[in-house]
């Protein structure tokens, strides 16, 4: 019997941006021990992912960065808890239980600083920020004031002007968390708008079991909204992973699996 195969996109080396990537046959494998075998949806396209490339992470490597979600098609020997049939989310980064464990707007209220309001991971910050009863101070592009404003941010600086740049809060208070979702703006600017205990959050990727399926109640439950800038077939994969190098992405760059692609 003849070896499954699947499409699949990858580059064999740093540098080259979108256009080193290559469109290949691979082996589909089988799982092994405490292993599945996910038939993928379809993958958001991170900066992780260019950023890899380029050679900016090194010391993470090697690892695997699954951000995918699916539905499970094999599960190997010792698997308990899937089957086939089973539709999943996989590990993502997730860091923002930073400041309370209640996001039903009881939690004790404090100032919050969230940059790159407009981006991906930013759009999630706000919201979970306000389920958490914190007052928001969020930054993005001027054409995305609004979106963020209606993503619940109580004030919202344009990173280009004079007042988006110095960070400060219009109420004039300081923050008691900065959760920094960029890395065009300096500590220096952030330190001087910390309160005297003031952390920052800064994004990692640690999520459990519980973390994830906690995002996906809030999902069904209508109160995390999911913002999508564009879509991409796998087989325009490059056009996908250019737009994510630009930097100016309003949401989740998705690069969705064709229907063809049935394993």
């Amino acid at each position: 019997m003849a070896a499954r195969t699947m499409r699949a996109v990858q580059y064999a080396g740093y540098g080259g941006g979108a256009a080193a990537l290559q469109h290949v046959e691979i082996q589909v494998p089988s799982p092994k021990k405490d292993e599945v075998l996910l038939r993928v949806e379809a993958a958001s396209m991170n900066p992780a992912d260019w950023k890899v490339q380029k050679g900016m992470m090194r010391p993470f490597l090697p690892s695997k960065f699954p951000f995918v979600p699916g539905e499970v098609v094999e599960v190997g020997p010792g698997v308990d808890g899937f089957k086939p049939g089973d539709k999943v989310v996989t590990w993502l980064g997730f860091a923002l239980r930073y400041a309370t464990t209640k996001f039903d707007g009881t939690g004790d209220p404090a100032n919050v600083l969230i940059t790159a309001a407009s981006g991906g991971v930013g759009m999630f910050a706000v919201q979970l920020a306000k389920l958490g009863n914190l007052h928001v101070t969020a930054t993005c592009g001027a054409r995305n004031m609004e979106l963020v404003r209606s993503l619940g941010a109580d004030e919202v600086l344009d990173y280009k002007t004079p007042e988006g740049k110095s960070l400060k809060s219009p109420s004039g208070r300081k923050y008691d968390i900065v959760v920094h979702c960029t890395s065009s703006v300096g500590w220096s600017s952030l330190e001087s708008n910390l309160a005297a205990h003031g952390k920052l959050v800064l994004l990692f990727a640690m999520a459990t079991k519980e973390d994830l399926q906690f995002l996906v109640e809030l999902v069904k439950g209508g109160k995390l909204r999911t913002v999508i800038d564009s879509r991409y077939a796998l087989g325009k994969a490059e056009e996908a992973w250019a737009k994510s190098m630009e930097g100016h992405a309003t949401g989740k760059i998705i690069v969705e699996r064709d229907q063809v692609m049935d394993i």
